[in-house]
């Protein structure tokens, strides 16, 4: 049914149902409350929280949770039991969600006068929606963890998961305790996208796979050939089982870095080292951008594409040619684009007659990689 014209806290709601400040405030509550919520990508958690706003909201206008909205919080409680987060961690996250959204609603229903009654009527409300959401989040949590806990696969899972914490636990099949093996990370939370990977991943030799604090990880004997694009993956070299705890700690700094320079498919370990190593150090970067690129301006699309060609240029190199071609575009205009870069920040991108070159190349390549990235952000 359509709400009543007096029902002031409902239009109080469907004002602030589409309201982006109130959704980020509410996903960053959830994330506080819960370590296990904050590990999963901060997407995923908006992702379920606008969801779970808007069927509030159509339960509210409907006088109670349909079956849609029912079906929807069920699919987060089997989301959250396949991602490995105990019931009680996402039961956290949520609640912490929900008084806060509730709190943020009261207090600007006060502020426009909206008489007490109906502010405790609206909570009551959204109170009883939420038990009954919560209701079947945890029933389809519970089934979702039987029904892995009867499978070999979840055995499988739970001694990857051990195995990259560092965790001492029997080596059992399908990997061989003297075996090497490639651990790779991505940021896959999905579980559907999850299951598509793993096929790729698995075909190329045996393995394993599975979502570890909540993202897609594996320990695979051999690599697949890499396809253009698709999700960032970061693949370290070959280490035994009880090896590979510290490399799968490194793989995740490399994908946060890698993630945040804009890469995606996949991408080797060691290829990602500077990167990894200066994403670590932010000010560092900053204060190197300042100093060697205070003649750009960041609002200047101009002056960004500036920085991302000598960003190019120092990747192939130097070379003119690699450049254009990397960039698709003719090979003077990466000369005027490095010469108008120079005239700006009055320095040179590679002086071989100068010393410690590889230094101020290195230097030069990470400011532009903070610069530019600033930019995006």
């Amino acid at each position: 049914m359509e709400p009543s014209e007096g029902d002031r806290f409902l239009r109080l709601l469907i004002e602030h149902s589409g309201d982006p400040v109130l959704l980020e405030t509410t996903v960053r509550a959830a994330r506080r409350r819960s370590e296990l919520v904050a590990a999963l990508p901060e997407e995923e958690t908006r992702r379920h929280t606008r969801a779970l706003v808007r069927g509030v909201l159509a339960a509210l206008e409907a006088g109670g949770p349909g079956e849609e909205v029912l079906a929807a919080a069920g699919r987060l409680g089997s989301d959250r039991a396949r991602q490995g987060v105990p019931v009680a961690a996402f039961l956290d996250g949520f609640q912490a969600g929900r008084a806060h959204l509730v709190r943020t609603l009261v207090a600007e229903g006060r502020r426009r006068g909206v008489p007490e009654n109906v502010l405790l009527d609206g909570v009551t409300r959204v109170d009883e929606i939420t038990t009954a959401l919560v209701h079947r989040m945890v029933h389809a949590h519970r089934v979702a963890e039987l029904e892995m806990a009867r499978t070999t696969r979840e055995g499988h899972v739970q001694m990857l998961r051990q195995l990259l914490h560092g965790e001492a636990v029997p080596v059992l099949a399908p990997l061989e305790p003297s075996g090497a093996y490639h651990c790779v990370v991505s940021d896959v939370s999905d579980p559907t996208v999850a299951a598509r990977l793993e096929a790729d991943l698995i075909a190329a030799g045996p393995g394993l796979c599975g979502l570890v604090d909540g993202r897609l990880a594996a320990l695979v004997n051999r690599l697949p050939v890499p396809a253009p694009g698709g999700p960032l993956l970061v693949a370290a070299p070959p280490a035994r089982p009880h090896d590979v705890a510290p490399v799968y700690e490194l793989g995740r700094r490399a994908l946060r870095a890698g993630a945040a320079a804009g890469l995606d498919g996949m991408r080797h370990l060691a290829d990602l080292a500077l990167l990894t190593a200066t994403g670590a150090e932010p000010v560092l970067g900053r204060l190197l951008a300042d100093g060697l690129l205070e003649g750009l301006d960041p609002d200047d699309p101009f002056h960004r594409e500036l920085a991302g060609t000598a960003l190019a240029y120092l990747d192939h190199g130097g070379r003119i040619e690699p450049t254009a071609a990397a960039l698709h575009v003719h090979v003077n205009t990466v000369k005027y684009r490095v010469r108008r870069l120079q005239e700006l920040t009055g320095r040179r991108l590679l002086d071989p007659a100068g010393g410690a070159a590889v230094t101020r190349a290195a230097n030069w390549w990470w400011a532009l990689q903070h610069w530019l990235a600033a930019t995006r952000t």
